[in-house]
């Protein structure tokens, strides 16, 4: 799944540095659902305690968990994402994505999160093809 480039953005990067700002907002018309999510990860997140904000929500259609594997598969896209919105985002399977506080990276809640036991115990047989 490619972005949607637009002509005066490829000619800015192959000219040099592009805004960033610019290429979130291409992430934004391109993988909207991925965008959404996690833009509502993030206001979840900062307008409450808990530690984190997660999804637990299957995507409704292969177009957007292909948007969403997109996104977090990308280190240019998540990492744009995540200063964007100012979280860290955690990301299990095709669906179950956390948006942390960018300090809890090197906490004990990320650190469960994120783990392979984690990973292991977040498998299911309905999840085995997704």
């Amino acid at each position: 799944m490619s972005l949607d480039v637009s002509p005066k953005l490829l000619a800015e990067a192959e000219a040099g540095d592009i805004r960033e700002a610019d290429f979130v907002d291409t992430v934004r018309t391109s993988l909207p659902y991925a965008y959404d999510l996690v833009e509502s990860l993030a206001s979840r997140l900062h307008a409450g305690i808990a530690e984190f904000a997660d999804n637990l929500t299957p995507p409704p259609s292969e177009q957007e968990r292909g948007q969403l594997l997109r996104a977090l598969a990308s280190d240019a896209i998540r990492g744009s994402l995540e200063r964007h919105f100012g979280v860290a985002l955690a990301f299990q399977n095709c669906h179950r994505v956390a948006a942390f506080r960018p300090t809890s990276r090197e906490g004990e809640t990320y650190a469960r999160f994120t783990s392979v036991r984690a990973q292991v115990l977040n498998q299911s047989a309905e999840l085995r093809d997704c």
